[in-house]
């Protein structure tokens, strides 16, 4: 796999969003997936909830696809299959969303390679990897503890601004 280096400063603009989808939400209220969309929400964030199988998450309208979206969001972050992320950033791009972050705590998560290669060829900056819980300074001690392994192994972002190509 390709080495995706993000900066740090994508992340914190990424977290300084206050309207994100987050496609691939799971319905079931114990799934990771639905846990940090709950942690977000808590955090005072305007979340929008897309799975094309569900009504509804959490008391909140799930649409089936980005494109369904009655107002716009400032970022997309993805919690899906490798092969459904290519799609998403590609709607993202249709619809002019320029920052992405595809999860991934460990093994391949949302990430895919075409994706990460379309979003530098589209202007998305875009975040490979990680999980936003490492970036919140208030987390949980396992997630802190995750983010300071990545430290010590050298995978976790630096500073120094990123531009999507």
């Amino acid at each position: 796999m390709a080495d995706h280096s993000v900066s740090l400063e994508t992340i914190q603009d990424f977290l300084a969003q206050k309207r994100i989808a987050m496609v691939g939400v799971s319905r079931d209220e114990k799934d990771f997936s639905r846990m940090l969309f709950d942690e977000f929400v808590r955090r005072g964030y305007d979340m929008v909830a897309v799975n094309p199988a569900v009504p509804q998450i959490g008391g909140r309208k799930c649409y089936e696809r980005l494109k369904n979206i009655d107002r716009p969001v400032d970022a997309v972050l993805v919690m899906t299959r490798p092969e459904v992320t290519e799609s998403v950033v590609r709607e993202c791009a249709e619809l002019g969303i320029a920052l992405v972050w595809m999860y991934r705590a460990g093994g391949v998560g949302a990430v895919s390679e075409r994706a990460v290669e379309f979003c530098h060829e589209h202007g998305i900056l875009v975040v490979a990897g990680h999980c936003p819980f490492m970036f919140w300074r208030d987390s949980h001690f396992g997630h802190r503890l995750h983010g300071f392994v990545m430290k010590i192994v050298g995978k976790y972002p630096r500073r120094g601004r990123a531009v999507a190509a």
